[in-house]
Protein backbone atom coordinates (compact mmCIF):
# COMPACT_ATOMS: atom_id res chain seq x y z
CA UNK A 1 0.00 0.00 0.00
CA UNK A 2 0.97 3.43 -1.12
CA UNK A 3 1.38 5.80 1.99
CA UNK A 4 -0.19 8.88 2.55
CA UNK A 5 1.12 11.73 1.24
CA UNK A 6 2.86 14.32 3.69
CA UNK A 7 3.67 18.17 4.03
CA UNK A 8 7.16 18.89 3.58
CA UNK A 9 8.58 19.75 6.34
CA UNK A 10 8.77 23.83 6.63
CA UNK A 11 6.94 24.66 3.97
CA UNK A 12 3.09 25.16 3.68
CA UNK A 13 0.56 23.00 2.16
CA UNK A 14 0.52 23.04 -1.56
CA UNK A 15 -3.03 23.87 -3.08
CA UNK A 16 -3.76 20.17 -4.07
CA UNK A 17 -2.62 19.49 -0.44
CA UNK A 18 -4.78 22.02 0.73
CA UNK A 19 -7.74 20.23 -1.23
CA UNK A 20 -7.11 17.35 0.35
CA UNK A 21 -7.98 18.48 3.73
CA UNK A 22 -4.19 19.39 4.83
CA UNK A 23 -3.70 21.98 6.64
CA UNK A 24 0.29 23.47 8.17
CA UNK A 25 0.45 23.26 11.48
CA UNK A 26 -1.03 25.46 13.87
CA UNK A 27 -3.89 26.06 11.63
CA UNK A 28 -7.46 25.21 12.01
CA UNK A 29 -11.03 26.05 10.43
CA UNK A 30 -11.37 28.87 13.36
CA UNK A 31 -15.43 29.39 14.30
CA UNK A 32 -16.31 26.33 12.41
CA UNK A 33 -13.57 24.35 14.74
CA UNK A 34 -16.81 22.35 16.83
CA UNK A 35 -18.13 21.44 13.52
CA UNK A 36 -15.63 20.34 11.93
CA UNK A 37 -13.48 18.42 14.51
CA UNK A 38 -16.70 16.74 16.18
CA UNK A 39 -14.51 13.74 17.51
CA UNK A 40 -12.08 15.82 19.48
CA UNK A 41 -14.95 17.82 21.08
CA UNK A 42 -16.90 14.55 22.32
CA UNK A 43 -13.40 13.46 24.10
CA UNK A 44 -13.45 16.78 25.72
CA UNK A 45 -16.90 16.31 26.67
CA UNK A 46 -16.34 13.24 28.30
CA UNK A 47 -13.18 14.36 30.39
CA UNK A 48 -15.16 17.31 31.46
CA UNK A 49 -17.84 15.18 32.78
CA UNK A 50 -15.31 12.45 33.98
CA UNK A 51 -13.13 15.40 36.11
CA UNK A 52 -16.12 16.72 36.95
CA UNK A 53 -17.59 13.83 39.03
CA UNK A 54 -14.24 12.01 39.89
CA UNK A 55 -14.89 10.48 43.44
CA UNK A 56 -18.14 12.17 43.76
CA UNK A 57 -20.64 9.53 45.55
CA UNK A 58 -24.11 11.75 43.93
CA UNK A 59 -22.58 12.56 40.54
CA UNK A 60 -24.89 13.19 38.29
CA UNK A 61 -27.60 13.68 40.92
CA UNK A 62 -26.21 17.12 41.81
CA UNK A 63 -28.23 18.20 38.43
CA UNK A 64 -31.27 17.81 40.99
CA UNK A 65 -29.82 18.66 44.02
CA UNK A 66 -28.85 22.30 43.21
CA UNK A 67 -31.48 23.33 41.63
CA UNK A 68 -33.69 21.93 44.27
CA UNK A 69 -32.07 23.79 47.18
CA UNK A 70 -32.47 27.30 44.58
CA UNK A 71 -36.10 26.67 44.63
CA UNK A 72 -36.97 25.48 48.04
CA UNK A 73 -34.68 28.64 49.22
CA UNK A 74 -36.33 31.28 46.97
CA UNK A 75 -39.70 29.63 46.86
CA UNK A 76 -40.29 29.67 51.05
CA UNK A 77 -38.38 32.83 51.13
CA UNK A 78 -40.55 34.58 48.65
CA UNK A 79 -42.99 32.91 47.90
CA UNK A 80 -44.54 32.30 51.50
CA UNK A 81 -42.93 34.88 53.57
CA UNK A 82 -43.44 37.45 51.55
CA UNK A 83 -46.71 36.24 49.73
CA UNK A 84 -45.85 36.39 46.25
CA UNK A 85 -47.14 32.88 45.65
CA UNK A 86 -50.44 35.05 46.64
CA UNK A 87 -50.14 37.35 43.97
CA UNK A 88 -48.44 35.18 41.04
CA UNK A 89 -51.07 32.17 40.02
CA UNK A 90 -48.89 28.80 39.49
CA UNK A 91 -45.59 30.17 41.14
CA UNK A 92 -43.53 27.59 41.73
CA UNK A 93 -44.06 27.05 38.20
CA UNK A 94 -43.06 31.07 37.19
CA UNK A 95 -40.00 30.79 39.50
CA UNK A 96 -38.52 27.69 38.46
CA UNK A 97 -38.80 28.01 34.82
CA UNK A 98 -36.58 31.15 35.68
CA UNK A 99 -34.13 29.06 37.93
CA UNK A 100 -32.85 26.73 35.27
CA UNK A 101 -32.11 30.12 32.53
CA UNK A 102 -29.97 31.64 35.31
CA UNK A 103 -28.45 28.28 36.06
CA UNK A 104 -27.68 27.06 32.48
CA UNK A 105 -26.26 31.04 31.92
CA UNK A 106 -24.30 30.88 34.91
CA UNK A 107 -22.49 27.27 34.08
CA UNK A 108 -22.31 27.81 30.80
CA UNK A 109 -20.79 31.50 31.66
CA UNK A 110 -18.83 30.35 34.21
CA UNK A 111 -17.53 27.68 32.47
CA UNK A 112 -16.25 29.03 28.97
CA UNK A 113 -14.48 31.57 30.94
CA UNK A 114 -12.52 29.00 33.05
CA UNK A 115 -12.38 26.77 29.75
CA UNK A 116 -8.72 27.65 28.73
CA UNK A 117 -7.27 28.57 32.15
CA UNK A 118 -8.84 25.00 33.54
CA UNK A 119 -7.44 23.28 30.64
CA UNK A 120 -3.90 24.53 30.61
CA UNK A 121 -2.02 21.61 30.47
CA UNK A 122 -3.37 20.84 26.73
CA UNK A 123 -3.40 24.54 25.73
CA UNK A 124 0.40 24.53 26.38
CA UNK A 125 1.68 21.30 25.48
CA UNK A 126 0.17 19.90 22.99
CA UNK A 127 -1.98 21.76 20.02
CA UNK A 128 -5.43 21.68 19.77
CA UNK A 129 -8.27 24.01 18.36
CA UNK A 130 -8.70 26.43 21.49
CA UNK A 131 -12.74 26.68 20.22
CA UNK A 132 -12.99 23.50 21.49
CA UNK A 133 -12.67 24.34 25.26
CA UNK A 134 -15.52 26.55 25.46
CA UNK A 135 -17.96 24.66 23.56
CA UNK A 136 -17.06 21.46 25.25
CA UNK A 137 -18.23 23.47 28.52
CA UNK A 138 -21.11 24.49 26.95
CA UNK A 139 -22.20 20.62 26.02
CA UNK A 140 -21.14 20.00 29.54
CA UNK A 141 -23.58 22.77 31.00
CA UNK A 142 -26.27 21.21 28.61
CA UNK A 143 -25.90 17.87 29.54
CA UNK A 144 -26.64 19.03 33.68
CA UNK A 145 -29.46 21.37 32.11
CA UNK A 146 -31.62 18.20 31.19
CA UNK A 147 -32.81 16.38 34.47
CA UNK A 148 -33.82 20.33 35.52
CA UNK A 149 -35.65 20.97 32.38
CA UNK A 150 -37.49 17.78 32.75
CA UNK A 151 -38.67 18.13 36.31
CA UNK A 152 -39.91 21.83 35.47
CA UNK A 153 -41.92 19.89 32.13
CA UNK A 154 -43.04 17.52 35.08
CA UNK A 155 -43.93 20.61 37.73
CA UNK A 156 -46.02 22.40 34.77
CA UNK A 157 -47.99 19.25 34.08
CA UNK A 158 -48.85 18.62 37.66
CA UNK A 159 -50.50 22.88 37.30
CA UNK A 160 -52.30 21.93 33.89
CA UNK A 161 -50.23 23.00 31.18
CA UNK A 162 -50.28 21.66 28.13
CA UNK A 163 -47.49 21.78 25.29
CA UNK A 164 -48.79 24.45 22.61
CA UNK A 165 -47.08 26.07 19.10
CA UNK A 166 -46.56 28.99 21.37
CA UNK A 167 -45.04 27.31 23.81
CA UNK A 168 -42.49 25.73 21.72
CA UNK A 169 -41.57 28.73 19.77
CA UNK A 170 -41.40 30.65 23.23
CA UNK A 171 -38.54 28.00 24.37
CA UNK A 172 -36.75 27.09 21.28
CA UNK A 173 -35.95 30.78 21.10
CA UNK A 174 -35.52 31.30 24.48
CA UNK A 175 -33.08 28.70 24.07
CA UNK A 176 -31.33 29.63 20.69
CA UNK A 177 -30.78 33.24 22.80
CA UNK A 178 -29.72 32.00 25.87
CA UNK A 179 -27.02 29.99 24.59
CA UNK A 180 -25.85 32.17 21.23
CA UNK A 181 -25.63 35.53 23.96
CA UNK A 182 -23.59 33.55 26.80
CA UNK A 183 -21.15 31.94 24.23
CA UNK A 184 -20.59 35.04 23.34
CA UNK A 185 -19.72 36.72 26.41
CA UNK A 186 -18.26 33.24 27.59
CA UNK A 187 -15.48 33.57 24.76
CA UNK A 188 -14.85 37.41 25.81
CA UNK A 189 -14.43 36.03 28.90
CA UNK A 190 -12.23 33.21 28.26
CA UNK A 191 -10.09 35.21 26.00
CA UNK A 192 -9.55 38.02 28.84
CA UNK A 193 -9.22 35.35 31.72
CA UNK A 194 -5.85 33.76 30.26
CA UNK A 195 -4.26 36.97 31.05
CA UNK A 196 -6.32 38.16 33.95
CA UNK A 197 -7.17 35.92 36.37
CA UNK A 198 -9.76 38.69 38.13
CA UNK A 199 -11.87 38.29 34.83
CA UNK A 200 -13.40 35.18 36.70
CA UNK A 201 -14.24 36.49 40.22
CA UNK A 202 -15.77 39.17 38.36
CA UNK A 203 -18.09 36.93 36.05
CA UNK A 204 -18.50 35.29 39.23
CA UNK A 205 -20.11 38.57 40.20
CA UNK A 206 -22.15 38.64 37.23
CA UNK A 207 -23.82 35.40 37.62
CA UNK A 208 -24.59 36.49 40.95
CA UNK A 209 -26.40 39.53 40.42
CA UNK A 210 -28.16 37.67 37.26
CA UNK A 211 -30.89 36.16 39.31
CA UNK A 212 -32.07 39.33 40.67
CA UNK A 213 -31.80 41.93 37.55
CA UNK A 214 -33.90 39.26 35.42
CA UNK A 215 -37.59 38.65 36.17
CA UNK A 216 -37.13 35.46 37.95
CA UNK A 217 -38.25 35.89 41.53
CA UNK A 218 -40.79 38.30 40.72
CA UNK A 219 -42.94 39.82 37.45
CA UNK A 220 -42.17 42.17 35.25
CA UNK A 221 -45.38 44.06 35.69
CA UNK A 222 -43.63 45.09 39.37
CA UNK A 223 -40.52 46.54 37.65
CA UNK A 224 -42.95 48.36 35.18
CA UNK A 225 -44.88 49.95 38.68
CA UNK A 226 -41.47 51.29 40.22
CA UNK A 227 -39.40 52.25 37.20
CA UNK A 228 -41.79 52.61 34.46
CA UNK A 229 -41.59 54.79 31.26
CA UNK A 230 -37.69 55.29 32.30
CA UNK A 231 -34.44 54.69 30.68
CA UNK A 232 -33.79 52.18 33.22
CA UNK A 233 -37.21 49.95 32.60
CA UNK A 234 -36.35 50.06 28.43
CA UNK A 235 -32.29 48.71 29.60
CA UNK A 236 -34.26 46.28 31.79
CA UNK A 237 -36.30 45.49 28.75
CA UNK A 238 -33.71 44.93 26.98
CA UNK A 239 -31.47 42.62 28.93
CA UNK A 240 -30.93 39.52 27.09
CA UNK A 241 -31.49 37.01 30.08
CA UNK A 242 -34.90 39.03 30.93
CA UNK A 243 -35.80 38.40 27.75
CA UNK A 244 -35.19 34.67 27.68
CA UNK A 245 -36.63 34.18 31.33
CA UNK A 246 -39.67 35.33 30.08
CA UNK A 247 -39.85 33.88 26.99
CA UNK A 248 -39.56 30.58 29.32
CA UNK A 249 -42.16 31.78 30.96
CA UNK A 250 -44.52 31.72 28.09
CA UNK A 251 -43.47 28.52 27.69
CA UNK A 252 -44.00 26.70 31.04
CA UNK A 253 -46.20 29.07 32.81
CA UNK A 254 -49.01 31.53 30.50
CA UNK A 255 -51.07 29.05 29.77
CA UNK A 256 -51.72 27.11 32.72
CA UNK A 257 -55.38 26.61 33.18
CA UNK A 258 -54.97 28.54 36.61
CA UNK A 259 -52.59 31.70 34.86
CA UNK A 260 -55.29 31.82 32.08
CA UNK A 261 -58.16 32.36 34.66
CA UNK A 262 -56.24 35.13 36.64
CA UNK A 263 -55.22 36.92 33.39
CA UNK A 264 -58.67 37.35 32.05
CA UNK A 265 -59.61 38.88 35.74
CA UNK A 266 -56.13 40.61 36.04
CA UNK A 267 -54.28 41.98 32.60
CA UNK A 268 -51.58 43.24 34.69
CA UNK A 269 -49.88 40.04 35.61
CA UNK A 270 -48.48 39.85 32.55
CA UNK A 271 -45.42 41.75 31.09
CA UNK A 272 -46.02 44.54 28.71
CA UNK A 273 -44.54 42.53 25.70
CA UNK A 274 -46.82 39.91 25.49
CA UNK A 275 -47.04 36.63 24.55
CA UNK A 276 -43.16 36.55 22.81
CA UNK A 277 -41.99 39.66 23.84
CA UNK A 278 -38.81 41.91 23.02
CA UNK A 279 -37.51 38.40 20.99
CA UNK A 280 -36.07 40.21 17.68
CA UNK A 281 -33.91 42.25 19.96
CA UNK A 282 -32.79 39.79 22.14
CA UNK A 283 -31.92 37.50 19.31
CA UNK A 284 -30.04 40.58 17.50
CA UNK A 285 -27.64 41.43 20.74
CA UNK A 286 -27.33 37.84 21.33
CA UNK A 287 -25.67 37.61 17.72
CA UNK A 288 -24.05 40.88 17.65
CA UNK A 289 -22.80 39.39 21.56
CA UNK A 290 -21.48 36.28 19.44
CA UNK A 291 -19.75 37.94 16.98
CA UNK A 292 -18.13 39.90 18.90
CA UNK A 293 -16.73 36.99 20.98
CA UNK A 294 -15.20 35.02 18.37
CA UNK A 295 -13.68 37.86 16.72
CA UNK A 296 -11.75 38.63 20.47
CA UNK A 297 -10.93 34.92 20.72
CA UNK A 298 -9.66 34.57 17.56
CA UNK A 299 -7.29 37.60 17.58
CA UNK A 300 -6.23 36.19 20.99
CA UNK A 301 -5.57 32.24 20.85
CA UNK A 302 -1.97 32.15 19.58
CA UNK A 303 -1.14 34.00 22.65
CA UNK A 304 -2.80 31.25 25.21
CA UNK A 305 0.09 29.24 25.82
CA UNK A 306 2.36 32.26 26.63
CA UNK A 307 -0.17 33.47 28.87
CA UNK A 308 -0.25 30.49 30.52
Amino acid sequence: MSEAPRTRAGQLPTRAEQAEGWRAPGQDAGWLNPVTERFLLRLLVRKELRVRYRGSALGMLWSYVKPAVQFITFYIALGVFLQLQRDTPAYAVYLFSGIVVVNLFGEVFGNATRSITGNQALVSKIYLPSQLFPWSSMIVALVHFLPQLLVLIVGALLFGWLPSPTAALAFVLGMAILLIFTMGLGMITAALNAAFRDVENFVDLIVMVATWLSPVLYRVSMVEESIGGTFWFWLYQLNPLTIVVELFHVAFWRYSPEVVERVAVDPSLLSPHEPLGLWWAGLLIAVVTFVIGTVVFERSKRRFAQEL
